[in-house]
């Protein structure tokens, strides 16, 4: 595995974000619910007075039924969540019928469409604009695939191009570029029954790197272009931001609980204790002292006094090629992406899996960018238990369903939402004026 030769200093650690939901604030409560392979996190909130949102209730279980963001056991999934959830509404003393709900399941996929709409000379109308997310959303439709997200990324008039809200001007023909994160049909319905048997409904479905991205980067970094990789438990997603906009997605079956088993593999011992080993010894770089140092390792079988004795540096020596798969992994991601321009020179990490020494310093030499470790943005009301990189899905879910990360606040993109008569009268003289 050859390393990137060019030296990349690390910069200087940059506060946590903030959820700017200014343009957008939704009454009342909401819930959130981030489901993944080694734990479930549930978030209530409300958007308070001055567009901040305000966590109202928290719940946390042990991930159960799912593995690589699929569920996998779904009476062990339903009985996680529902726990989470009723934990998280105990504390906010409300019941909730609907939430918004990671999307890992399915194996996610993101592609790139031009959509071309005839307009013919007049203002271009919200009609206009949800047709050409419509048209892009048929064009994207694979048997046994199902779109997730149609983002706009950009209008163009005819010849007038990087035009963020085309309503109101006139053209012959509106060109949009729209990015389409889709995944696997039956792994959508399984959530979905899951969801049904917790008596809740899937209000949305939030890209998993989309969301970890509204809470951990900057909103500079979202506009000049960054990278953020989120390594959880059971997988690793990537999402590139550029002109604040999310270009591309991809998600990798590998994570944290893949270095646990190696050790756990490696050393003959449990997967409890091979967690513990990673969690206080565990590291990426080795130092000289490691080979001198000596681990407590109890092996499987034996009985529990009877310990083997390991050097650090073998434990090192383990997690050390899982975490470089990774970013080799990664790396190639980005580059067939053809985005690597615009991700610019900025990767940000996040995720519980980041923590482990040494990781940081990895991915600036294998990427040969720029690295930070990102943390979810300061959200009032959040246990300082949930305020750590593991959780920044969920607090990126908790923006997204309180308005932040939309293009169109004001508009349903998926279809014209019911109107009276007289809203009725309004729009068709809106389009022919």
């Amino acid at each position: 595995m050859a390393d990137n030769p060019r030296r990349v200093l690390p910069p200087p650690e940059t506060g946590p974000p903030e959820i700017d939901v200014s343009r957008h604030h939704r009454a009342g409560h909401f819930g959130v619910v981030d489901i993944g392979t080694t734990k479930i996190a549930c978030l209530i909130g409300r958007v308070e007075s001055d567009g901040t949102p305000r966590v109202l209730g928290f719940g946390w279980q042990k991930g159960r039924g799912v593995n690589g963001g699929d569920i996998t056991d779904i009476d062990a999934a339903v009985k996680a969540i529902r726990t989470c959830v009723g934990q998280a509404e105990d504390m906010a003393d409300v019941r909730l019928r609907s939430v918004t709900v990671n999307l890992s399941c399915g194996q996610p996929e993101s592609r790139l469409f031009s959509v071309q709409w005839p307009v013919g000379g007049r203002a271009v109308t919200e009609n206009d604009v949800r047709g050409v997310v419509n048209e892009g959303r048929g064009r994207a439709e694979v048997d046994g695939r199902e779109p997730i997200h149609v983002l706009p990324l950009n209008f163009a008039v005819d010849a007038t191009d990087h035009v963020a809200d085309p309503r109101g001007l006139f053209c012959g023909v509106l060109n949009a570029r729209l990015h389409v994160i889709d995944a696997a049909a039956t792994s959508l319905h399984t959530l979905e029954a899951c969801m049904a048997r917790c008596e809740l409904e899937i209000e949305d479905l939030v890209s998993a790197p989309l969301a970890a991205g509204l809470s951990s980067l900057v909103r500079e970094e979202r506009e000049l272009g960054a990278t953020v990789i989120d390594m959880g438990g059971g997988t690793t997603g990537m999402a590139v931001y550029a002109d604040n906009q999310i270009m591309h997605t991809s998600q990798l079956a590998i994570g944290g609980l893949h270095v646990t088993k190696d050790l756990a593999i490696g050393l003959s011992t449990t997967l409890v204790h091979a967690e513990r080993l990673k969690t206080l010894y565990g590291n990426v770089e080795a130092s000289p002292d490691d080979e001198r140092e000596l681990l407590p390792v109890p092996l499987v079988g034996e009985e529990d006094h009877q310990l083997a004795k390991v050097p650090r540096s073998m434990v090192v020596n383990i997690i050390r090629p899982r975490i470089e798969e990774t970013f080799e992994y990664i790396r190639d991601r980005l580059d067939s992406s053809g985005l690597g321009r615009a991700a610019g020179n900025r990767v940000v990490l996040t995720g519980g899996a980041c923590q482990l020494p040494g990781v940081r310093e990895m991915a600036a030499r294998m990427l040969g960018r720029q690295v930070r470790l990102g943390r979810p943005a300061t959200l009032r009301g959040l246990p300082e238990l949930a305020s750590g990189p593991a959780f920044s899905t969920a607090a990126g879910l908790l923006a997204w369903a309180a308005g932040d990360g939309r293009t169109f606040h004001d508009m349903n993109l998926e279809g014209e939402p019911p109107a009276g008569f007289f809203r009725r009268l309004v729009n068709f003289l809106k389009e022919r004026v």
